[in-house]
């Protein structure tokens, strides 16, 4: 992939050692509508543009079970059985306590993206063309990172095109994939096996509230013993 390979060039790997890194505040919902995923979903972009590769990137972890940009570079074909990616949060790989690997179903949206973005199918490659064999932990640490400002970048700016008035960034598309499977009426035990927490408590954090209409409407119960008039 040659378009990945030109926003990745080695003379710009930096470390970034000893630089302090941001944490997002728990207290920050960081969920968009379904309305809005459905704006970003069929934006027109051009064709092969990094534009359209990052905006790619940010809905298949939004449809991956809101993975992250490391869990995404890191995953490979051998991950890939039938319909169904299993894998476990590098997170959570070196952990003493048993844990149960994630595993996404693939739908159709999700395989067009790699088909388009991803390396040749190989059990031995990764999926996307981010990560080589080979790179010690320092040089993939960089790159997954580059992916990471590269995709907030572009998705700041997809947003304010298309009037979301949100600093969009990788984190919406994992607390979005959490929110909307909510909304939808999904159990939160669901939603927390899906995306790898350790504890429902964790999930919730995740889960912003409904949108006021959603709210006024389960208001209405309140004053459900008014009487309807003509």
């Amino acid at each position: 992939m040659p378009l990945l390979r030109a926003c990745f060039p080695k003379t710009s790997i930096r470390s970034e050692s000893g630089a302090t890194k941001s944490q997002p505040s728990k207290n920050v919902k960081k969920a968009l509508t379904i309305d809005d995923i459905s704006k970003i979903f069929y934006h027109q972009l051009p064709k092969d543009s990094t534009a359209e590769m990052c905006r790619d990137y940010w809905m298949f972890m939004y449809m991956a079970n809101g993975i992250n940009v490391k869990d995404m570079c890191l995953l490979k074909y051998s991950n890939v059985d039938g319909n169904t990616i299993s894998f476990i949060r590098a997170k959570t790989a070196r952990t003493k306590r048993i844990v149960e690997p994630i595993r996404i179903v693939l739908n159709d949206e999700l395989k067009s993206i790699i088909a388009k973005w991803g390396n040749e199918p190989d059990p031995k490659k990764f999926i996307f063309p981010v990560l080589e064999d080979g790179q010690d932990l320092e040089r993939q640490r960089n790159l997954i990172q580059q992916l990471t400002h590269l995709i907030n970048d572009h998705m700041k700016a997809i947003a304010a095109d298309l009037g979301i008035e949100r600093s969009v960034t990788t984190y919406f598309a994992r607390h979005s994939f959490a929110t909307i499977l909510q909304r939808s009426g999904a159990n939160v035990s669901f939603i927390s096996e899906a995306i790898g927490h350790s504890s429902i408590r964790t999930t919730q954090q995740y889960l912003a509230g409904f949108e006021d209409e959603a709210k006024m409407e389960a208001l209405k119960a309140l004053t459900a013993f008014k009487q309807q008039t003509d």
